[in-house]
């Protein structure tokens, strides 16, 4: 490891202000990563959308219209921007003051900044965070990978291969948590757990009617994103033992979290990563995954949780039965060794040091 230090500026995501939900995994990304590097005597300045919280990091605050998420849109859609839009004033402010950074790391899924990529005099590590969604955005990346080889960073193998430029792309992993964060427990109560953005393509009705079937209670925890499709769940499934507990802030999440039983990921679109996994699994709790995009390769299947058949209530019912055979040690162990904060952060500087040589 080099012995200088880097002057490292975040891109933020410009779907929502961080501290707010609506950035979903990329808000646990930044902070963790933010506050390890910084551990490790690196600087770290942040631009995010105004109304931007995270603790004591220094965050430069951007105003302007949100953007439109991409898992919303269609493959086929054009680019669309706002009128006053938070992603250009972001870049703007950010070539504005680049030459008093080594590197920028960019988690904005977007076009603009991989558009922007040649009009900047520094390195920028654009991390992925989402598999193929938009055509036009999965050319302005591939254009960054074949011009700035190694610029592009993936969380997982399963994520690259949505893209037709797979092998250009690094895979550094999706997040890292802090052990230290989440307390272990070892003796939970029976029930269950769903957290993520409430929104279509995570498909929380899933996870609503195994709950339903198994009569233990869901608790669920994350930002209500499409309030129409939370009310259909509401409506749809009238006598499920639910209970919505709303967007947490980490040390309320895991205090509702470490006693469950398990955790249910019912995604129907191909997650990049799984944030939520890794937090699941830092509190000892295992998590029964659908087999499809990253949850695959963080659960170990029989050991820190179940992987079924893709949209299977069937197999997620029976998962649910079978998590007593489980050691929840395993899991706290795989979240202190495999996807610690620690373990991600060095991926996270290695490939940082490639770049700014």
């Amino acid at each position: 490891m080099p012995d200088s230090k880097l002057r490292i500026l975040i891109l933020s995501t410009p779907v929502g202000a961080l501290g707010s939900g609506l950035g979903g995994g990329v808000e646990l990304t930044i902070a963790n990563l933010a506050r390890e590097l910084r551990s490790r005597g690196q600087t770290i300045e942040i631009i995010a959308p105004t109304g931007s919280q995270l603790g004591d990091l220094s965050i430069i605050q951007i105003p302007g219209e949100l953007q439109l998420t991409a898992q919303t849109q269609a493959q086929a859609a054009a680019i669309i921007m706002p009128g006053d839009p938070v992603l250009a004033n972001m870049w703007a402010k950010a070539r504005a003051i680049q030459h008093d950074y080594d590197l920028i790391f960019n988690t904005a899924f977007d076009w603009l900044p991989f558009y922007l990529t040649p009009f900047f005099d520094i390195p920028i590590a654009h991390f992925v965070s989402m598999g193929s969604q938009i055509a036009a955005i999965d050319t302005a990346i591939e254009r960054v990978a074949i011009d700035y080889p190694g610029t592009i960073g993936v969380c997982t193998r399963t994520q690259a291969e949505t893209f037709s430029f797979a092998e250009r792309c690094c895979v550094v992993g999706g997040s890292g948590v802090d052990p230290a964060v989440y307390e272990y427990c070892d003796r939970p109560d029976n029930t269950l757990a769903w957290l993520g953005r409430i929104s279509p393509e995570k498909a929380l009705e899933d996870a609503v009617a195994a709950a339903e079937r198994t009569g233990m209670k869901l608790k669920i925890m994350g930002k209500i994103q499409d309030p129409d499709y939370w009310a259909k769940i509401q409506h749809d499934y009238p006598h499920a033992p639910i209970e919505y507990l709303g967007f947490l802030p980490t040390h309320e999440l895991q205090q509702a979290l470490r006693t469950c039983k398990g955790m249910l990921m019912t995604p129907r679109w191909i997650e990049a990563f799984g944030n939520v996994a890794i937090e699941a699994l830092a509190c000892g709790v295992p998590v029964i995954a659908y087999r499809r995009g990253g949850p695959a390769e963080i659960i170990t299947d029989g050991k820190t949780g179940f992987l079924v058949e893709p949209d299977s209530i069937a197999g997620l019912v029976t998962a649910i039965d079978r998590l007593d055979e489980i050691d929840r040690s395993d899991c706290r162990h795989a979240a202190e060794t495999v996807f610690s904060q620690a373990a991600w952060g060095s991926a996270i500087e290695n490939w940082f040091y490639r770049l700014a040589k």
